[in-house]
Order: structure tokens, then sequence, then C-alpha cells
């Protein structure tokens, strides 16, 4: 019999097995799958789900704002690759998974349609005359997928059903594809793929079954220069593309497919990811190789107004709170996921919302605030159940206090923000 009163559960769901363990510090004990356990929600982390082959690929289900959904692309070399559909059941702690085919290749990044949920992108690898070739493509979810089986965590029991190919996002002319971003709150009719040095600007045209390239954008300079990433704002009417290579970050007008702003040395190496704040629209984040997070205003790019040194290696993953964007995720070569609270460079510095208008024209605008000092920025916890390079985290798109975080060795992990700061937010 369990005691509800454990408040350090560890659920995990080891797909090549069929039963689901629930580790305590005492004692280990298996039920089948899907069963109903911590009634009493007293604890925040959520579980685990461990794949059985390597994965670095992560994205929540854009689309999807009624179901807490994540969507996970494995890198195996040696069987099919596949995208686990993970559903998380919030009223009863129940998590359970789908399994699409990818058959094309391992996975290097994922992306999700921001209208339909049933489609979404993917980067991969594949050998061509003997030679890696990293290519992008658009797929459609099998019609019955939302009804598909949920009920064995063993692959081995089922035949899982394979993705519908929409169109291809390759031009050999520009080279290796290392991304897909789409279009943030669009109709996804567009995406950007970064392929080595280009950015290219595509519409998807008929069903998202023709794909054309309507614009384009080159790194120009001494030495091969490549794209590692890239982000789409959602702000100024989604005109605005940041892009990372080596250790610079550079913004872009979609308009005119022209370079705004350079932030040479952004990193003291290779900077790894980037990420919009949702609502202050010149504010960004970054982080990269020199184990740093640096966090910008890109109207004055000559030093960043805040950086963390949290983290003990390479830093992959930097991602913001959807809605509340103190809430900042980071995801590490150390093994660790960190939740910072970054309060004073946030919408609400003094606990209430300020425009970026208000805070650049200073105190004369806010007279209701002058005297108080920001709240002070704090990291909030420490996450250490990963045993690998955690490699991406994401946001749930339907509950704004959950999140996952995916490790190389195919776990993947999903928490909850403490209820503690929680309510200190929402009060």
């Amino acid at each position: 019999m369990l005691c509800c009163i454990v408040c350090s559960i560890i659920l995990s769901i080891v797909l090549c097995h069929s039963v689901l363990l629930i580790r305590t510090d005492e004692y280990i004990t298996s039920f089948p799958y899907n069963v109903l356990v911590n009634k009493q929600k007293c604890v925040d982390v959520i579980g685990h789900v461990l794949f059985f082959t390597q994965a670095r690929a992560l994205t929540a289900q854009t689309a999807e704002t009624d179901a807490i959904r994540f969507l996970v692309g494995t890198q195996s070399l040696k069987f099919d690759n596949q995208i686990h559909i993970i559903d998380f059941d919030d009223e009863n702690n129940i998590i359970s998974k789908n399994v699409l085919l990818h058959q094309v290749g391992e996975i290097w990044h994922i992306g999700a349609s921001p209208a339909d949920k049933a489609v979404l992108s993917t980067c991969y690898n594949k050998t061509s005359d003997s030679r890696v070739v990293s290519c992008a493509a658009v797929w459609r979810m099998p019609s019955d997928w939302e009804t598909g089986s949920h009920e064995s965590p063993d692959d081995s029991t089922h035949n899982p059903q394979t993705l519908e190919l929409l169109c291809h996002l390759d031009d050999s002319t520009h080279g290796n594809t290392t991304c897909v971003l789409w279009e943030p709150m669009g109709d996804g009719k567009r995406v950007i793929s970064l392929a080595d040095n280009h950015a290219l600007l595509w519409d998807l045209q008929e069903s998202s079954t023709q794909a054309t390239v309507s614009s384009t954008a080159s790194l120009e300079g001494k030495g091969q220069l490549k794209f590692t990433s890239g982000k789409w704002s959602p702000h100024h009417n989604c005109s605005q593309l940041t892009t990372a290579n080596d250790t610079a970050i550079r913004g872009w007008d979609l308009r005119t497919m022209s370079q705004m702003y350079c932030i040479e040395n952004a990193h003291g190496q290779l900077v790894r990811d980037l990420d919009f704040n949702p609502n202050r629209q010149y504010y960004l984040a970054s982080c990269g190789d020199d184990c740093k997070v640096k966090f910008w205003d890109v109207r004055n790019v000559q030093e960043p107004v805040k950086t963390l040194e949290e983290h003990s290696h390479w830093v992959w993953s930097v991602r913001y709170n959807h809605s509340h964007d103190q809430l900042v995720l980071t995801a590490s070569s150390d093994s660790r996921l960190i939740l910072s609270n970054m309060v004073s460079i946030s919408s609400e510095p003094f606990g209430h919302l300020v425009d970026d208008e208000e805070l650049s024209e200073g105190e004369d605008n806010h007279q209701d605030d002058k005297g108080k000092e920001p709240l002070k920025d704090s990291v909030v916890s420490t996450y250490e159940e990963h045993e690998d390079s955690v490699y991406a985290v994401e946001w749930s798109s339907a509950d704004p206090w959950l999140f996952a975080s995916l490790s190389y060795d195919g776990r993947l992990v999903i928490n909850r923000v403490p209820r503690a700061l929680k309510y200190g937010i929402l009060l």
C-alpha cells in the first residue's frame, strides 16, 4: 500500500518494459501501465519517461492548448527512428504515449505547427552517396493518431503507424539543414529553415503538400560560416528573426531579408540556443558553450543586461515561460535543469505589469513604484533527475506551470513549477 504522504515520488515509464515503476527513498514497486498515482499531488516532480534509444529532439505540441502533450524524436543508428507522442493527464497524474515511425533517419530537431496539431517538421540525417546529409521535411500524423493505442509502454505490443510526408524542405544548393522554425502564432503556412549559411523563408501551399522558397538571406564573411540555431520573434508582426553562428548573434528583418544588428562575441564559445521574451519585445535570451546564459536588450547590444553562470558545462537550451516571463528554464550538459526567477528584467519587475516604454522612459512614468527596488532574481530550483546531457527543455503549451526536459539517454522528465512560487506570482 503506497503511503500518500511520501513527498519524493518519482514515476518512471520504461518503454521497453510493460510496467510503471514508482520509486521512493524506501522501496520500489511496480504497477500496470497507466495506474492512478499520487492522488494528493504532493510533489512537483511528476515523472520520467525512459525511451529505449537516444533522443535529443523535443517540442510541445504548440497548437494543442487543452491537452498537455509533448513530441519527442529519437536518434538511433540501429533501429527505425520514431516520434513519441507523450500525453500527461494532470487530473489523474497519468502519462501515456503513442508512437509514429520516422523511417528516413535520426532526428536532430523537431518543430510543431502553431495552427494544426497534426502537422510537424523534423530535421534528420540520412546517408546519400556514402555521405551523411542533413535534411528537413514537413509531416502529418495519421488521421486516427489521437485514438491510437495508449495502453502499453512496450513498443513491441503494437505496430506503430507511419507519418505522412507532406513536403521536403531541402534545397541541395543551400547545404545541410540545422533547424526549421514555424512562424509564431501564424496560420502554419510559413516556415524558416537554416541551412549552412542560408536562412530560407518557405511558403507552404495546398495543405502544406508543396513548399516554395519566397526569400533568402545569407551569412557573409571569412571562413565557412554556419548557422547553429535561430528563433522567430513573436513580436513586430513576426517580421524579425534572430540567428546564432559561432559566437555571434544576428537579427534579421524578414521583410527585406537584411541584417538589423549583430552581437559579436555574444558568448566566449559557441552559441547554442536563443529565445525571445514573450512579453518584452526587445528582450532576448541566449546560452552557449561558455556555460553562461545571457539576456539582451537588442536596442543596445554592447553589453548583456544580465548574465547567469549557474551551470558547469555547455548550456544547450534556454526557454522563457510563455505567460510569466520571469520564469526561465535552462538545460545543460552538466545533467542539470535550472529554473530561474528573473523578475528584475521581466515585464513585472515590481510585482505588476510594466511595459517597455515605461521602463525605458524612467521613473516619472511609474510614480507608484518610486522608491521601490525591483524584486530580486534567484534560482528557484535545480533539477537533477537526469543522468546524461540535457539537450532540450520546453514549456507546455496547455499548462504554463508544467515543463518537460530531455536528455541524450532518452529520459524525458516532466516537472511542475513549485507551488509556492506559482501562488506568489498569481497572488
